[in-house]
């Protein structure tokens, strides 16, 4: 609780749709021999963009190869529903794949992949093509034609970017379900796109022990009459049931292929894909991708964002069932013709240190991943890294939640030897590429700050009546105007769309999160809307208090929600991971210099009512913090559904914690 003694010289409220009490003088100007030789090291393309941002996009484009170029750059005349590239024809596979060998780059490795187990594979671009042709023919034989919908549920193998890039190759829709997700989660997505076929495997392996797929399937069709077929490949051996008819191996069918196929010519605006984001609960929001657009965004962003040379090995460390790897693993790195790793397991397993062993034995230089993994790590104690050459390493890049300052530092400094450029880029499913990230050949960043809109992209923070903010005020960040990757609609909903994304301001797309923009225009992500918690008449975001807890040298990870309180509407609760090598003698008086911290480095207000310490947080597998679970843990109300979640035996183990530690007021 925030007492009268703190509140009393506090400002006048200002009625903020979110508060923002912290502030950072760090800046790191962009090293001068790296910005000799960016691909984007002119800043006078933000001013070029804007002032025609139909030319921009349409100079992007003319780095993919068109059947047919086309007639119009964008259609906006039935906004919000845009149309990108009309009349333009073009196939993603052979972008991804046959121009190059065409260009002589046959030989050049496509992908590094590595098995959790340590059993790996090096696949030309040469290679893949053959592949992806066996599997085109594979699916036709099988009755998959244009416009079928295709659901996919593998783990991280090379078979589940083939099966992706084979899906574009002759037209039929792919839907992704992490191999993480239920048999229910599985359910939903077919019912919903009304596929004819699941790709999937036996299984895959996890922490060192196999995990099975098939059987997930096989209950999950029992309510999905739509499936007629299953195709699955071999990964871990074990035995599934495979059902006389319906279910084929993988390498019975796509090894009797012939090794050549035709792309189908597809419209810009063809279905490309659709992506789930709702979880098992209520119905599921299909965001539909289509092709041109889509892949104009997807390539210019990979190709200026991180910086692309022919000599790169990119690691984006995410996994395929999310748009972070739709657009950054599979799609963006093959068209602009790049070396990738691609990993199969967990950054744990069997040491510590299996990240850094990957890039050190692949000369990674560039990678790509969540701040959650970086806090994890840091959890972990940096000797693991320091303890491997990563002197490959050239750009850090950062994707799916705000990066907290301090964890940016230590990515900044342990991971990249402070030489590299950390790219922390803010964007969505719903937007298929990125929109605010700096460009590591010309932008000063700022710890824990997105930094800018890219170009081409009019991004803005609005108040409650859709008014621009003055900078250094907060609220809602929202798109001005259409973008070529952004979603076309919602599968089969398109008044839904409407409502969901453009119906809380007039003509601008908001799909939820918060964001301030500081004194120098920097935008600075302060996470979803719903997560704000109104404390004494603020309205505090919980990712600046987030920051500030993780700031504290012995601190991992934290998690902030609102607790009901009867004298200043919300408390601050707070769930804090520590590091390894704090052992606090006294967790209540811990507790007590946590809280004290808090107020130091951001204000009195943001003060936590309880710091409650636990050994982990409830994550989704793509390592999202569920705090509608720590809200209903805080409020004592009922748990619900798990099954999302990386680990539900978490969730227990915080409400042991939470009936063995006392209140630190």
């Amino acid at each position: 609780m925030v007492d009268q003694v703190e509140r009393a010289g506090q400002p006048e409220e200002r009625h903020d749709a979110i508060e923002v009490l912290s502030h950072e003088d760090r800046r790191f100007p962009p090293p001068a021999a790296f910005a000799e030789q960016a691909n984007v090291n002119d800043p006078a393309v933000y001013e070029r963009a804007k002032a025609d941002p139909e030319a921009f996009w349409a100079e992007q484009a003319e780095n993919l190869t068109w059947f047919k170029k086309w007639d119009q750059v964008l259609d906006w005349d039935n906004a919000p529903f845009a149309k990108w590239f009309v009349g333009g024809k073009l196939n993603i596979a052979h972008n991804c794949l046959d121009r190059h060998v065409e260009a002589g780059k046959g030989n050049k490795v496509a992908f590094y992949w590595e098995g959790e187990p340590g059993d790996t594979r090096t696949i030309t671009y040469s290679e893949l093509l053959k592949e992806v042709c066996k599997v085109s023919n594979a699916l036709k034989e099988l009755d998959v034609v244009k416009g079928d919908r295709v659901v996919i549920y593998m783990p991280m193998i090379p078979e589940l970017a083939v099966t992706l890039l084979a899906c574009a190759r002759i037209g039929a829709p792919h839907t992704v379900v992490f191999g993480g997700f239920s048999a229910d989660a599985v359910r939903d997505r077919i019912n919903d796109a009304q596929a004819e076929i699941v790709i999937t495997a036996d299984g895959g392996y996890r922490r060192g022990a196999p995990s099975a797929l098939k059987p997930h399937v096989d209950e999950a069709i029992e309510g999905a009459p739509s499936i007629e077929k299953v195709l699955v490949v071999k990964r871990t051996g074990q035995d599934v049931p495979m059902t006389e008819g319906r279910d084929f191996w993988w390498d019975d069918v796509v090894g009797r292929q012939p090794e050549q196929h035709e792309p189908e010519e597809m419209d810009s605006e063809d279905l490309l894909y659709l992506l789930y984001t709702s979880g098992t609960t209520g119905k599921p929001k299909g965001i539909a991708h289509t092709t041109g657009g889509y892949m104009v965004g997807a390539t210019y962003t990979h190709r200026a964002v991180f910086d692309i040379k022919d000599d790169d090995v990119y690691w984006c460390a995410a996994d395929i069932g999310w748009v972070t790897g739709h657009t950054y693993i599979c799609y963006a790195p093959l068209a602009n013709c790049t070396t990738s790793v691609m990993y199969e397991g967990t950054p744990f397993y069997p040491e510590p240190d299996r990240w850094w062993d990957i890039i050190e034995r692949y000369k990674v230089s560039i990678l790509y991943c969540a701040p959650t993994a970086i806090r994890a790590h840091m959890k972990e104690g940096h000797q693991h890294a320091t303890g491997h050459d990563l002197s490959a390493l050239r750009l850090l890049g950062s994707v799916g939640e705000p990066i907290n300052p301090e964890a940016w530092m230590w990515y900044h400094r342990y991971i990249g030897g402070e030489r590299c450029p950390v790219v922390d880029t803010w964007w969505q499913t719903e937007t298929g590429s990125i929109m605010i990230s700096p460009l590591p050949g010309v932008t000063t960043t700022k710890p824990g700050s997105a930094t800018f809109a890219l170009p081409g992209i009019d991004a803005d923070i609005v108040d409650d009546d859709g008014k621009s903010v003055p900078n250094g005020r907060a609220g809602y960040l929202v798109i001005r105007q259409p973008w070529p990757s952004m979603l076309r609609t919602l599968y089969g909903d398109p008044e839904r769309y409407e409502e969901t994304y453009w119906g809380k301001f007039e003509n601008m797309y908001f799909a939820g999160d918060g964001a301030m923009r500081d004194e120098e225009g920097y935008f600075w992500l302060l996470g979803r809307v719903d997560d704000v918690m109104n404390v004494s008449g603020h309205r505090l975001s919980t990712t600046e208090i987030e920051s500030a807890l993780v700031s504290h040298d012995l601190v991992a990870e934290a998690a902030v929600v609102g607790q009901p309180d009867p004298l200043t509407g919300e408390a601050i609760f707070a769930f804090v991971i520590l590091k390894n090598r704090a052992h606090p003698e006294d967790q209540a008086e811990f507790g007590k210099v946590l809280r004290d911290h808090v107020a130091k480095k951001i204000s009195p207000i943001a003060k936590p009512k309880r710091v409650m310490f636990t050994p982990d947080l409830p994550k989704t597998r793509s390592g999202k913090i569920m705090r509608r679970l720590l809200r209903n843990i805080a409020s004592g109300q009922t748990i619900g559904d798990t099954t999302t979640l990386a680990d539900s035996g978490v969730v227990d183990l915080i409400q042991e914690a939470s009936l063995s530690q006392s209140d630190d007021e």
